[in-house]
């Protein structure tokens, strides 16, 4: 599958780590950024170019999907999510049925992750339970997810 990467300077590091990880898994990663360690950047240039390939990716037919990184991981979804393909979930640790639950029920794309809060065996453990569970396909969660992609249009 291919991953997109994403990251300011917060998640710069364990972004790092989850790109190694992915690599050895057979993952196709793609890091759009950061590539340097700038205490000054700022989240949104990189969750722009994020949100923006993995939606030319999903365009292209890819199956893809995108891991972005900050210190609580809320900053990065919220910009993520202003993508009408995307569907960002947060993790900062805790009960990981949150994460099967955004994949089953809201076949979420994103996964961004708090790095603030998660140990980079956590940050794996996280990554390996989103990426291994599949939605649902429940014509309930289908219905809401195709609303979810079209909340923007004028008609809905």
């Amino acid at each position: 599958m291919k991953v997109v990467l994403a990251s300011d300077h917060a998640g710069f590091a364990l972004k790092a780590h989850i790109a190694q990880f992915l690599n050895v898994q057979g993952h196709e990663v793609v890091d759009v950024g950061a590539h340097d360690m700038d205490p000054t950047d700022d989240y949104p240039v990189f969750m722009k170019t994020a949100g923006e390939r993995l939606e030319d990716e999903l365009a292209n037919g890819e199956e893809a999907v995108a891991i972005v990184f900050g210190k609580s991981g809320q900053g990065e979804a919220i910009a993520m999510n202003r993508f009408p393909e995307v569907r960002a979930a947060v993790y900062y640790g805790g009960n990981e049925d949150m994460l099967t639950l955004s994949r089953q029920h809201n076949n979420s794309n994103v996964l961004s992750l708090g790095a603030g809060f998660l140990t980079p065996e956590q940050a794996i453990s996280s990554v390996t339970v989103w990426l291994g569970t599949p939605f649902s396909g429940e014509e309930r969660h289908a219905r809401r997810n195709e609303a979810l992609t079209h909340m923007n249009d004028k008609m809905w």
